[in-house]
């Protein structure tokens, strides 16, 4: 039997890959007081991130699976979240210029009996950037929401020169391995058939 997946998480770019696969999904934000949260190794911190989402939110009955993830940003073992303004924006941008950081996601996949946690690292470099391309990029929306400032599906595409490893991890879900995963909990992809992928 199918079980239904519950998203914890309000980010619109989760929604929107799960979406993609043809996955279906309800919505469960959950309430959280990350700064619970003091590591600062970076694979670390989002896995205790992601426990903490997915334990935050219940499972009403026993056919619910919940799905949690975080993602940051990690550069000369510095974490980057999401800036708090236009000025921590221009720091972490004017770093990652011209060199390499990583991107690490933590995913937890939770049933009432069973509970799965892994994390995705994925390295991505950036072009060097002169200081009138900062500015341009900070009067935009988009650095405003993402951890390391950049969204990488969106307008700090245009900053990324490569990447190694999963592009989905840096949007913030590692959907392939996502997939895989849940289906040792019975979340499946919908198709035609009505028949699983294995």
């Amino acid at each position: 039997m199918t079980k239904t997946l519950i998203l914890a998480s309000s980010s619109p770019r989760r929604q929107e890959i799960l979406n993609q696969i043809q996955l279906p999904f309800s919505i469960r934000k959950p309430s959280t007081d990350e700064s619970q949260v003091t590591t600062n190794d970076p694979a670390e911190k989002v896995s205790q991130l992601a426990l903490l989402k997915g334990r935050n939110v219940s499972i009403d009955n026993k056919d619910e699976i919940i799905l949690s993830a975080d993602t940051i940003v990690s550069h000369n073992q510095k974490i980057y979240e999401k800036p708090k303004d236009k000025e921590e924006a221009y720091q972490m941008i004017s770093a990652l210029s011209g060199s390499i950081h990583e991107v690490f996601t933590g995913v937890m996949i939770r049933s009432i009996n069973d509970r799965k946690v892994f994390v995705e690292r994925t390295k991505v470099e950036f072009w060097p950037l002169s200081e009138e391309e900062i500015e341009w990029y900070l009067s935009t929306d988009d650095p405003y929401d993402k951890a390391g400032a950049y969204g990488i599906q969106s307008v700090g595409a245009m900053f990324v020169k490569q990447i190694i490893g999963d592009y989905y991890n840096v949007v913030g879900l590692p959907i392939s391995r996502v997939v895989r995963e849940l289906r040792g909990f019975s979340v499946y992809p919908e198709d035609g058939s009505n028949t699983h992928l294995v």
